[in-house]
């Protein structure tokens, strides 16, 4: 009995003046500030690094173009969440608590499922304006004008907010799951679940399916590519190798993309069907492996990006 009341004097309550308040994770001052060490420096990366990308494409002319019209709008969504969802997510997974309130915790899941999507959707477009670029060069200049890449962006901004608002507002995500939820329901709680259903329509409609669209995109550049290098013989079209190294380099930004995410929906949908038995440390590490890849973007484009490179080196060797 000693033990058990000594037990409940150490436990640690997100809103110790309720009730109904969850538990506080417990994992130890050296825990707390290696985690809190680790995030920051993610929130710095990203935050730092994407906005070199945008103020880099907006400054330099030579990049005006309509690939980094696409290029720009990813790293300004890759920025959205160093700024607004990774810091209220590094608090809740470090504490296990959510201070904010329940509609600030719809809308911050929105936006995490809204910017998440929205990255897949401008990856797509760029594959589609590498695939025209290399496959299509005659047409090119015609088809993908910077208005085309515009109205591109537009348009995956405007599918990406319909598909997760709509989803997460109108709790079609979480249909079915009412009992299991009053069951892990307390104050400061904030979860981000899908049914059976949606957790593989979500997977299908935003992972999957536009990832297998991407491969055999850049599969099919690849192929023209080589058949360019082989009838050129010497490779002496400066336009072709340039173009072959973007493509290249924007393919290490989809392998990265799906080594960051794939686990996460992999888990969407596997986690449903087995009982949401994911255990917690799990699903965190998933969860930021996921986010990470925010930060790995701009270095990948400040390494093997040769426009981003050329403009850099030249801005610093001015300065």
């Amino acid at each position: 009995m000693m033990t058990g009341d000594f037990c409940q004097e150490q436990l640690q309550y997100c809103f110790p003046s309720s009730n109904a308040s969850c538990i506080k994770a417990q994992l130890g001052v050296g825990i707390n500030f290696a985690l809190y060490l680790l995030f920051a420096l993610g929130m710095l990366v990203t935050i730092l690094g994407n906005s070199v990308v945008i103020m880099s494409i907006c400054h330099f002319k030579q990049l005006h173009s309509p690939t980094n019209v696409l290029i720009l709008s990813l790293a300004l969504v890759d920025l959205l969440v160093g700024v607004i969802v990774m810091p209220f997510s590094a608090i809740r997974t470090v504490t296990g608590c959510w201070f904010y309130g329940e509609d600030f915790c719809l809308l911050h899941s929105s936006l995490d499922v809204f910017l998440t999507t929205l990255s897949i959707f401008h990856l797509v477009c760029i594959a589609v304006d590498r695939q025209q670029a290399i496959c299509n060069p005659l047409h090119y200049s015609r088809r993908i004008t910077m208005s085309v890449a515009v109205m591109m962006v537009c348009i995956s901004w405007a599918l990406a907010a319909v598909f997760s608002y709509g989803l997460l507002y109108s709790k079609a995500n979480i249909a079915g799951l009412e009992d299991y939820m009053a069951s892990i329901n307390c104050l400061g709680s904030c979860y981000l679940l899908f049914n059976p259903l949606w957790g593989i329509l979500d997977s299908v409609i935003c992972f999957f399916f536009p990832c297998t669209v991407m491969v055999c995109l850049y599969t099919q550049i690849f192929v023209v590519a080589k058949e360019h290098v082989r009838k050129i013989g010497d490779m002496s079209n400066w336009l072709i190798r340039a173009e072959c190294k973007a493509a290249r380099t924007l393919s290490i930004v989809l392998g990265v993309f799906i080594f960051c995410w794939m686990p996460f929906f992999m888990n969407s949908i596997i986690d449903p069907l087995t009982g949401f038995h994911t255990p917690g440390l799990l699903f965190e590490v998933l969860y930021w492996l996921g986010f990470f890849n925010s930060a790995c973007n701009p270095i990948i484009y400040a390494l093997f990006y040769p426009s981003f490179k050329k403009s850099l080196l030249t801005k610093f060797v001015v300065v």
